[in-house]
């Protein structure tokens, strides 16, 4: 068996009384379950980035920055996919989630983006069409499955499972295309660095 995929999942809301963190942590045990994933949870409440961008093609000059940049950017580096868990704000992602994608280009080159959205009538799907559209120019590979979640607030008990079965199979779904896309990306990475 292959080495496991590093896999980042990203919490991308930070509003106060988020959901956020019971949708992440639900799906990280889905891909821990598995034997061909290992997991780092990057909860942007936590690892919060600056919001003020130094000059196109320069580093910012800040120590503070640089450290708030460090407690990221190595996390992404060293992924090799992505999962991405998202609220649907207003018809998109929050602004937190693209900041976070906004520091960082290389880091995505090459490499598979699933997607784990909730909202209203949406299950947050506008979210993911708009985030799919960003990650394309960052060179990296949107799969097509992808976890919406309508009435998000109903749809985990108190122990943050899913009360549904078919919730859960949405995720394996979502991951079993991720896994099949993160090792035919990263042995493509492997044999010939990614050059855009």
């Amino acid at each position: 068996m292959s080495t496991p995929l590093r896999l980042a999942v990203i919490q991308g809301s930070t509003r106060d009384g988020r959901l956020g963190p019971t949708v992440a942590a639900w799906l990280a045990r889905h891909a821990t379950a598995r034997p061909d994933m290992s997991v780092d949870l990057v909860d942007l409440a936590e690892t919060p980035l600056p919001t003020v961008f130094p000059q196109l093609g320069q580093g910012p000059a800040d120590a503070a920055d640089r450290e708030l940049l460090a407690a990221v950017s190595p996390r992404l580096a060293a992924a090799d996919a992505f999962v991405v868990v998202t609220p649907e704000y207003n018809h998109s992602f929050p602004a937190s989630l693209k900041n976070a994608i906004d520091w960082h280009n290389k880091e995505w080159h090459a490499k598979p983006v699933g997607f784990v959205a909730y909202g209203g009538f949406s299950a947050g799907l506008r979210a993911v069409e708009h985030l799919r559209a960003v990650f394309a120019e960052l060179h990296a590979v949107t799969i097509r499955e992808a976890v919406g979640l309508q009435g998000v607030w109903g749809r985990f008990d108190g122990e943050g499972r899913a009360v549904d079965p078919a919730t859960d199979s949405a995720a394996k779904a979502m991951l079993d295309q991720l896994a099949w896309w993160g090792e035919a990306l990263r042995d493509a990475r492997a044999k010939k660095p990614y050059g855009a």
